[in-house]
């Protein structure tokens, strides 16, 4: 289980757009805000995604770029994008690598059938690559104002 202050796993996704994206080419440069979220269209998870696409400016304002990550394809997440005019970046991580690696994948018994589910998480890394917070179980509504204000205690300058 990942901690506070221990260093961020790194990694590298596809985004909707089929760019890779490393998390550790923003080492040194940027805050990043990664959070990890069920499944592409679902009613919470288009909430989180337009609130957080609502706010981008204000988190640019801070220094920090915010990644949302699920289990969907780079297709599903263009699809959704496009369709609620998302401007965050989607990473596909069909593979659950990255799920694994953050530990947010929980079981989840629906009629009889038990199954792996990503567990609404979000973790805040700074500029050094360190987990200053993790949010777990969150709920979409009011989640990205939450994760400003937490993003505000990191000190980056306000451009």
């Amino acid at each position: 289980m990942l901690q506070i202050g221990q260093p961020a796993p790194a990694f590298t996704l596809p985004d909707a757009s089929m760019e890779m994206m490393s998390l550790s080419s923003y080492r040194g440069k940027k805050n990043v805000v990664l959070y990890f979220y069920t499944k592409d269209g679902t009613p919470g998870c288009t909430i989180q995604a337009i609130d957080f696409s609502d706010r981008e400016k204000e988190f640019q304002r801070l220094d920090t770029v915010i990644f949302g990550v699920s289990r969907d394809d780079v297709l599903s997440h263009a699809a959704f994008r496009d369709e609620h005019g998302l401007t965050v970046q989607l990473l596909a991580d069909t593979e659950e690598e990255v799920c694994k690696m953050y530990d947010v994948l929980g079981e989840k018994t629906y009629q009889g059938a038990t199954k792996f589910q990503v567990r609404r998480s979000t973790f805040v890394i700074d500029k050094k690559g360190l987990i200053r917070h993790i949010l777990s179980e969150v709920n979409p509504r009011n989640h990205a104002d939450e994760v400003l204000k937490v993003v505000k205690t990191l000190g980056a300058p306000a451009n």
